[in-house]
């Protein structure tokens, strides 16, 4: 009479099937397996040097140029701070060579710079590059790019941006925005979005300092309707 196999039996049985089976496959396919995890420790030390040797010292690099161009910027001296002065290097050159390794603040002061110099086109290209986390400064920036479209005429595109902007701040400052927003809305002859503009700001932001003279606008349209 045959012995009766019992479960215990049975499990073990499976776990060295499973084991026989595991070794044929590594007896198989040994070397691609410790190629795949030779390459990956490769790449894994190679970003480990790029970050430490390369990355880090181009960042000490890039916030050490800025110094010098970010107080060119505050003194109002814009073409240095865009160009330099063949000793330190300008924002435009640190973008050129850095990037936004010295932080994200490079091309707002670039596009600032531009938009002070009437070069709009570049303040422009500049700005909306800049994608700071700081959600005043980025409505800052996305102003300053409406700034920039009413620099061109382009009055539509400027309110789209001032708009934005005050979306983006959602604080006091996007009273300034909207009312950015109202007076290109009055230059492209649109008197309806331009006093729905200022009353916003009179129920919404009434503590801004655009509120204070607010009503002088809405007055201004609704006596010319």
């Amino acid at each position: 009479m045959a012995k009766k196999t019992t479960e215990e039996e049975i499990r073990q049985q499976n776990v060295a099937e499973a084991v026989s089976k595991t070794e044929v496959f590594f007896k198989e396919n040994g070397k691609f397996i410790y190629g795949c995890v030779l390459a990956v420790l490769i790449i894994a030390l190679a970003i480990l040097a790029y970050n430490r040797f390369i990355l880090q010292p181009k960042k000490v690099q890039a916030q050490d140029q800025m110094v010098r161009a970010e107080q060119w910027f505050e003194a109002g001296e814009y073409e240095l701070a865009l160009n330099g002065d063949g000793n330190d290097l300008g924002f435009e050159d640190i973008i050129s060579q850095f990037g936004a390794k010295g932080g994200e603040s490079v091309y707002m002061y670039a596009g600032l710079s531009k938009l002070h110099l009437g070069e709009y086109e570049d303040a422009i290209k500049y700005l909306k590059k800049y994608n700071g986390e700081d959600p005043i400064l980025l409505g800052r920036a996305q102003c300053c790019i409406g700034d920039a479209y009413v620099g061109l005429e382009d009055y539509s595109t400027a309110i789209s941006w001032f708009e934005k902007a005050a979306k983006t701040t959602d604080n006091v400052y996007a009273a300034a925005y909207l009312l950015k927003a109202g007076i290109a809305y009055e230059e492209i002859g649109n008197a309806d979005k331009a006093l729905a503009c200022y009353k916003e700001i009179k129920d919404k932001w009434a503590n801004a300092p655009e509120a204070a003279e607010i009503d002088k606008y809405i007055t201004r349209i609704e006596t010319a309707e």
